[in-house]
Parts: C-alpha cells; sequence; structure tokens
C-alpha cells in the first residue's frame, strides 16, 4: 500500500494502515506457540497412525524448538540485510507451506522432517515482527502494542493443548491429527495476504554481514546437543551419546569465541555483540532462562503423557487436564506483573521456584494417593494449579532480570539470544522429561514415571533459584525491555519471545 511520508529525520505522520501490521504480526506469533505445544496431546494418534514410538514423539515435538532456537539469531540478522518485510512474507509462506507437508505426511520420519522445516521457518518469520512494530509505532501507541503483545501471546500459549485436543478428538473430516497443522493454512494465508498488502516496503541493509560460521557453529551445536538426549534411552546410553554432549559443549564455546574474532575482524559482523558474553549475569541469565524452560516445557509433556498414556484420557480430555497448570500461571504472571517485580524485585524470581517446588511436592502425593478405577485430573489439579501459579511468577519477570544487566545498543542482539536459549532449553527439556518418563512408562509403571520427571524439575528448579542470587536486583524499566532507552525510540531492538 505504500511508504509512510518520510524526511531524512524519519516518518511525519503515523502510517496509515498500521494496525493492520499489528494483526499479522500477531497471528504469526500465535502460530508459533500453538504449534510448541499443539502437538502435545497428539502423541496416541501418531503410535496409531504412523507407528511413532517414545523417541519419535519426543522428535515430533521438541525438533521443532530445536531448529527454530537455533535460527533465530540468524532469522534476525537476515532480516537486517534483506528488509524486514521480505523475510516475514518469506518465513510466514514457508511456514504455511511446512504445515500443509506436516498435515500430508505419510511416515514419523517424514514428520519430523517437515517439523524441522516448520521451526526453520519460524526462525526466519518470527524475529521480524516486533521489529516491523517498532518500524511503524512510536510514543505512547508503541507501549500500547506492547500491552496487547503480552495478554495475547500468553493466551496463544495456553490454547495450544486445548486446541490440539478439541481438534484430534473431533476428527473433522477423519483428518485426526492432521487437522492440527491443517489448522494453519486458513491462518497463515490471511496473515499472508493482510502483511503483503499492507506492510510497507523497507529496504534493508546490504552492508550488514551474515555470520555464516557462527549460524553453523549454533546449528551443529543444539544438534549434538538435543540427538543423545532423544535417542539415549533407546539406545542404552552408549559412548557416542556422551561424547556427542561434550562436543555440543565445545561447540557452544567455540562459538563464543568465534564471536569475538568476527566482532574483531574487519568487514565480519557477530550475530551476538560480543560485549555480551562478557557480562557475567548475562551469562548466568542465560544458564537460569535455560533451566527453567527446559523444565516448564519438559513437566508439560510429562503431564500431557501421564494423562493420555498412563490414564487413557482423550486427546480432549488431556487437552482440558492442562487448564489448571494455564489457569495458575496466568494468576502467577498476573500477581507477579502487577504487585510484586516492581516492589520486591529480584525476590520474585526466589519465591516463583519455591511455590513450583510446592505444587511439585503436592502433587507428588497426589499421584501416591490415587484410586486408578476412579482417577479424575481433578485428584491432581491443586498440584499442579500451584506448580502454575510459581511458574507464572518467573514468567512475567525472567527476561526482564536477565535483560538489566545488558547496555541499551546491546538488548536487540540480547533479547534475540534469550529467545533462542530459551527454544532450545525447551527442545532439551522435552527430549530428557520425555526419556526420564518413558524410562518407567515402559515397565507400566506411570507413577513412576511422572515422579521421575518431579525429581529432575526439582533439581532443575534447586539450580535455578541458586542462579537468580547472581542476578540483578531490579529488572529494567518496562520501555527499556523493548528495546527504547529513557527518551528516545530504537528502531532495531527485538525483545524475547514470552510464551511457554
Amino acid at each position: 500500500m505504500g511508504n509512510p511520508p518520510t524526511t531524512p529525520d524519519g516518518p511525519t505522520e503515523p502510517y496509515r494502515w498500521r494496525w493492520l501490521i499489528l494483526v499479522a504480526m500477531l497471528v504469526a506469533e500465535i502460530m508459533d506457540l500453538l504449534d510448541a505445544s499443539i502437538v502435545n496431546v497428539a502423541g496416541p494418534d501418531l503410535e496409531r497412525s504412523l507407528g511413532a514410538g517414545s523417541v519419535g514423539l519426543q522428535w515430533v515435538i521438541g525438533g521443532y524448538a530445536l531448529t527454530l532456537g537455533a535460527g533465530l539469531i540468524l532469522g534476525g540478522r537476515l532480516g537486517d540485510r534483506y528488509g524486514r518485510r521480505r523475510m516475514f512474507l518469506i518465513g510466514l509462506t514457508a511456514f504455511t507451506a511446512s504445515s500443509l507437508l506436516c498435515a500430508a505426511a505419510p511416515s514419523i520420519e517424514s514428520l519430523i522432517t517437515f517439523r524441522l522445516l516448520q521451526g526453520a521457518a519460524g526462525a526466519m518469520l518470527l524475529p521480524q515482527g516486533l521489529g516491523l512494530l517498532r518500524e511503524n509505532f512510536s510514543g505512547a501507541e508503541l507501549t500500547k502494542v506492547f500491552g496487547i503483545f503480552g495478554p495475547v501471546l500468553g493466551l496463544g500459549g495456553i490454547i495450544g493443548p486445548v486446541l490440539g485436543g478439541f481438534l484430534i478428538e473431533g476428527d473433522f473430516f477423519g483428518l485426526g491429527w492432521r487437522a492440527v497443522f491443517l489448522v494453519n493454512l486458513p491462518i497463515g494465508i490471511a496473515a499472508l495476504i493482510v502483511a503483503a498488502r499492507f506492510v510497507p516496503k523497507k529496504a534493508g541493509d546490504r552492508s550488514v554481514r551474515v555470520d555464516t560460521p557462527g549460524a553453523a557453529l549454533v546449528a551443529v551445536s543444539c544438534a549434538l546437543l538435543v540427538l543423545p538426549l532423544n535417542q539415549g534411552q533407546e539406545s542404552g546410553w552408549p559412548l557416542w551419546t556422551w561424547l556427542s554432549m561434550a562436543a555440543a559443549v565445545i561447540g557452544f564455546a567455540l562459538f563464543a569465541v568465534e564471536q569475538r574474532r568476527a566482532a574483531a575482524a574487519e568487514g565480519r559482523e557477530p550475530l551476538v555483540t560480543p560485549g555480551l558474553l562478557r557480562k557475567p549475569a548475562f551469562t548466568v541469565g542465560l544458564g537460569g532462562i535455560a533451566l527453567f524452560f527446559g523444565g516448564l516445557v519438559g513437566t508439560q509433556l510429562v503431564l500431557t503423557l501421564y494423562l493420555q498414556i498412563g490414564r487413557h484420557f482423550t486427546a480432549g480430555e488431556a487437552g482440558l487436564g492442562n487448564l489448571p497448570l494455564a489457569v495458575g500461571t496466568a494468576i502467577g504472571g498476573a500477581v507477579s506483573g502487577a504487585f510484586l517485580a516492581d516492589r520486591i524485585g529480584r525476590k520474585v524470581l526466589q519465591i516463583g521456584p519455591v511455590v513450583q517446588l510446592a505444587g511439585a511436592a503436592l502433587l507428588w502425593f497426589e499421584l501416591d494417593g490415587l484410586d486408578a478405577a476412579s482417577f479424575s485430573v481433578w485428584d491432581i489439579a491443586p498440584g499442579v494449579a500451584v506448580a502454575g501459579i510459581g511458574a507464572g511468577m518467573v514468567i512475567a519477570a525472567l527476561f526482564s532480570f536477565v535483560l538489566a544487566a545488558v547496555d541499551d545498543d546491546e538488548i536487540g542482539s540480547a533479547s534475540g539470544v534469550l529467545s533462542a536459549v530459551q527454544a532450545v532449553g525447551g527442545s532439551v527439556g522435552v527430549a530428557a522429561f520425555g526419556s526420564v518418563f518413558f524410562d518407567r512408562a515402559g515397565t507400566g509403571d506411570f507413577t513412576a514415571g511422572f515422579h521421575h520427571a518431579l525429581i529432575v524439575q526439582a533439581c532443575l528448579l534447586a539450580a535455578f533459584l541458586a542462579i537468580t542470587f547472581l542476578l540483578p536486583a531490579k529488572g529494567r524499566p518496562e520501555d527499556e525491555q523493548h528495546g527504547v532507552a529513557p527518551g528516545e525510540h530504537a528502531e532495531n531492538a527485538d525483545a524475547p519471545r514470552l510464551g511457554v
């Protein structure tokens, strides 16, 4: 529809169709959040339809997050170089097309491949959204945009398993699990039409160089980490699994070294601002995000597997079984965001995991006291809801405390790294918790599998709690969280994804 009027000093008036840009960005983000969780309830259907085993299911769920996380930083750089509108349209087209491929997959191997492609498409799509919004909104309107963004994205994360259960159990047109991917087609096509027509064209900066070696190191290191976690339990943890995980650690260390070299070399630009890696609070915070989201996503998966495989819930019932967790998370986030974070600072990140541990302990005893003949989700709802409250308290505040250690000109790079670590942490959580659960579930003792998963979660929460003492005492002000320094508006910063 054309570009907003500009002068050498910037836009002279707001772009007429800017609110339709917000709609397209929200749709894209919701598609990502739905696809990250909607498949959780598809396990039994995938087993019946495609012969998917436990490892295959873990790859279908975690593979998407793996390629998404591995490519997010690269996707942001490509947007800088080739233009955010162009990369958004390419990413959205690829995401929609790969959703169709997933729906048509004839085998579990092809479905895993298409899910990996879908995650890679998401990595090209998602980093462009917030940058496009910053190019077209400013001042009070930008604050309003982010006020809309948060609740909508939170809702997208909550309704994923519920919508997935509804679609699978409804078995519309005999599609079964394939419907959870086909739902992206009308949504994606509509968003593509709106974006192509109303997002203004703006050329990228061809002087921006893409650090291909750095991107390759990240991708390979992520694969070396997740592959043995997915395959290890079924293979009996042979030597190659341990060597692969050790190689992943070396790969991430080499990435840090390579980024410093790229920053020092003339004509090269690193994917990650090297100064970030010299900030102890930021690097420690990355570990905290990986621990927290690995535990959160992993336990969400185990809850769904327990209900479906262990208690023979239908997909729809298992989706509704996630509601206590979702409601608890919403309550915890509201309490943290509205009352606690500003008043007690970092302590909210310490109260949250303690509440989660209390919920896990309550859930442990609820599982011990179950009557298998009369089980309903309400038997475990209190423990699940309490754990959700603790998780919501952390989610609402975590990123702002990690970003408090970051300078204003580093916000964009830092946010991309945090988003990538969040996604990869979730992928690792799916692999690790799935392996722990299926190790016991394979013997028919599903309660023991859930118990073991709760032990792993408790260890991760304890490690996360220890890390919080190394974070800044206060989070960043709300405007600086969005990459806006006091009194000005940054154009190129990307805020982290705050969905689960």
